[in-house]
């Protein structure tokens, strides 16, 4: 018989990552949902138990809890754990013969069915010892009312009905639960859990370019930002609710094959640049562009951020100018040519005349080492959070490696992943250690692909962190440029509530729209090739910024721990493919978030939504009110409401429900692993 069958069996737990030979992923505080499938022979009753507990030189104790049996799959049993520490944590489900149970079940239906006491004398036996078992392995408090069941029960003096009395009362039923016996134990494999800062799950980005804070002269032109500049921008993005502010790179620019204005290849007097372009005679990867400040002044900059309540998130982009110091001093870094020139990047058929990448092919030892570096020259400024550009370019083992010797140290470290890729890449970086991803949530607009896009990343919330950013420097989706501002408003509703991650690239708040050439995605005048000082005070006196509505969206996740939560997303049924209805449910608190939103930026659009009540925690038939926090309304909800969304005046309603009670909650937190995983 092979090893792993046994007369009781487990399979399928979850979350096992690649067999075990991975971590799940999980941040301080959130619940993390445990299933497993536990099947035997016959009909004699099985149960299992969740143990969970962090690695060692943590305060927190192990835990146990019966796991629960799925209502729909009587072989699929469910618990939950709450990680309190941040640290490597481990679980393990272990499954057993549920004799007790098995004597129960028997026992209600024979004397359902009137049997007598000589009927039911063996099954009288088998209880005296079952009972008294339980009683040895409870603490005398408890197993004393168990030993009086015991002794009951072997009393033939007494009548049938006085002698199981006891037995079958809910107070033995329930000690029984709490201190079972366990026959025929099996233990499953013991599994990891990351379990990372709650930043890692929850968080919201903006981005800005620090060299575009410095407004503009007498005359009218741009002034070049420094790090002062950007410290009094950042007022205005705390005051949004946004918690990290991502900067593209801030190193020293090249002048070799520099990009001029919207990505021409002539420059002209002032041109500033591809902030991507890194490193010229100034320094290289471990310096700032001078005309920002110096490192002191940086440092300063951190400091601010902090006492705004922010973060400051770098870029990352592992690429050189050709007159970075690497060209000069490590050219085996990089792909030498037969001609002896180093290869520039292409992407036919793009070409990046203004960049090498690194070759890690070549110096793998002496790249690594001085990757390694940089990080940690920018970890000890006091940086914690690294966008990281395009990492599906480079090897994953490399990340893997990078990753793990940062956190080895400095385990608060956030890395975000701009894979613009395939699944299995983006889920392969994730589980190599990326901390969040960008994804493809820019392009799904229709309310399937939304659905679907959803849907996955839900299922694979084990593993990858789906940052959604409504748009980048690089990224301006058809539907902005056509749809106008009711789009900006609906894209951001949606990033905000559908991901407890989601980004914003600064000039969305002004509905910048207008793109390179037709069928382009880029910006006109890209501030990727130029500065673009932006008066937001004077837009928003004017009624032209959406900077309003981006705070109130933020406020509302803050203030609602639902929409802190990736697992537990439901879609509900509505009658219109231009509207969209899902719900948020946090199973610690029981709060509840209903997301109605118009997905047609021109028209009013009416229909029917269809609320699954099980997922917010009611019953059908159910009437409860429910609170717009978008425009303060309430009304009064049922199993089945109707709605109209009219873009020009509401895009979306955000409901805060009533609060699940507390015997619900746990069945929210595993509800998910079924639908979107078996």
């Amino acid at each position: 018989m092979h090893a792993s069958l046994q007369r009781l069996n487990l399979d399928d737990i979850r979350p096992r990552i690649s067999d075990g030979s991975l971590p799940a992923k999980a941040v301080v505080g959130e619940v993390i949902p445990v299933t497993a499938l536990a099947w035997r022979e016959g009909h004699d009753a099985i149960a299992a138990t969740l143990t969970a507990w962090p690695a060692s030189g943590s305060s927190e104790v192990r835990s146990s809890i019966t796991m629960t049996q799925d209502p729909y799959n009587p072989d699929r049993v469910h618990g939950v754990f709450t990680p309190g520490t941040e640290g490597t944590w481990h679980f393990q489900v272990s499954v057993w013969s549920d004799t007790v149970s098995t004597w129960y079940n028997a026992m209600d239906k024979k004397l359902a069915a009137g049997q007598d006491i000589a009927a039911l004398s063996n099954d009288i036996a088998q209880g005296i010892e079952l009972l008294r078992r339980a009683a040895q392995d409870m603490p005398g408090k408890e197993g004393k009312p168990v030993t009086k069941a015991a002794k009951a029960l072997g009393d033939a003096t007494l009548p049938l009905e006085e002698r199981v009395a006891k037995a079958l009362s809910e107070e033995v039923r329930e000690l029984l639960r709490t201190y079972p016996v366990r026959d025929m134990l099996i233990d499953g494999p013991v599994c990891e859990v990351l379990v990372e800062r709650p930043k890692a799950l929850f968080s919201s980005w903006y981005e800005l370019f620090p060299r575009s804070t410095g407004g503009v002269d007498e005359n009218g032109q741009p002034v070049h930002g420094t790090f002062a500049t950007t410290a009094k921008a950042l007022e205005r993005v705390a005051r949004m609710g946004f918690d990290t502010v991502y900067f593209p790179p801030i190193h020293p620019i090249g002048h070799i094959n520099r990009k001029g204005k919207n990505n021409t290849l002539t420059t002209e007097d002032g041109d500033v640049g591809s902030p991507w372009a890194i490193g010229s005679r100034d320094g290289g990867h471990d310096a700032v562009h001078p005309e920002l400040g110096t490192m002191e002044d940086f440092k300063a900059l951190v400091e601010r951020a902090e006492e705004l309540g922010l973060e400051i998130a770098l870029d990352l982009a592992l690429q050189a100018a050709p007159d970075h110091p690497w060209a000069k001093e490590n050219p085996e870094f990089f792909t030498v040519l037969p001609d002896g020139t180093i290869a520039y990047a292409e992407n036919p058929p793009k070409k990046y005349q203004d960049i090498y990448p690194l070759n890690f092919d070549n110096a793998p030892d002496e790249i690594y080492a001085e990757i390694y570096r940089v990080v940690m020259v920018w970890v000890e400024a006091g940086v914690t959070t690294f966008r990281v550009d395009n990492p599906h370019t480079k090897p994953a083992n490399f990340w893997a490696w990078l990753i793990a010797k940062v956190h080895a140290t400095h385990p608060e470290v956030i890395f975000l992943s701009e894979a613009f890729t395939r699944q299995a890449r983006l889920l392969g970086l994730a589980k190599l250690g990326f901390t969040q991803s960008y994804t493809y949530f820019t392009w799904k607009t229709t309310k399937s692909e939304l659905m679907e896009f959803a849907q996955e990343h839900v299922g694979h919330a084990d593993i990858c962190r789906p940052n959604l950013f409504v748009n980048t420097p690089d990224i301006l989706h058809e539907s902005l440029q056509t749809g106008g501002r009711a789009m900006f408003a609906i894209r951001a509703v949606l990033a905000a509530t559908l991901s407890p991650l989601w980004g914003v690239y600064s000039g969305y708040e002004l509905y910048e729209h207008v793109p390179l050439a037709p069928g382009s995605e880029e910006y006109l005048d890209s501030e990727k090739y130029q500065l673009r000082p932006r008066d937001f005070q004077a837009a928003a006196n004017a009624g032209n910024s959406l900077e309003s509505y981006l705070r109130l969206l933020n406020h509302v996740r803050k203030e609602n721990p639902a929409l802190q939560q990736l697992r537990n997303l439901h879609f509900h049924p509505v009658d219109n493919d231009n509207i969209i209805a899902y719900s948020k449910a946090d199973p610690a608190t029981g709060n509840v978030v209903l997301v109605v939103v118009n997905l047609d930026p021109r028209n009013a659009q009416e229909a029917s939504v269809s609320v699954d009540m099980e997922e917010i925690g009611l019953r059908p038939g159910d009437i409860f009110g429910v609170q717009d926090a978008i425009t303060g309304a309430a009304y009064t909800w049922s199993d089945r409401n109707f709605v109209r969304l009219e873009p020009l005046r509401d895009v979306a309603h955000v409901f805060i429900l009533p609060a699940v009670d507390q015997e619900r909650r746990e069945r929210l937190a595993w509800r998910k692993v079924t639908d979107y995983r078996a």
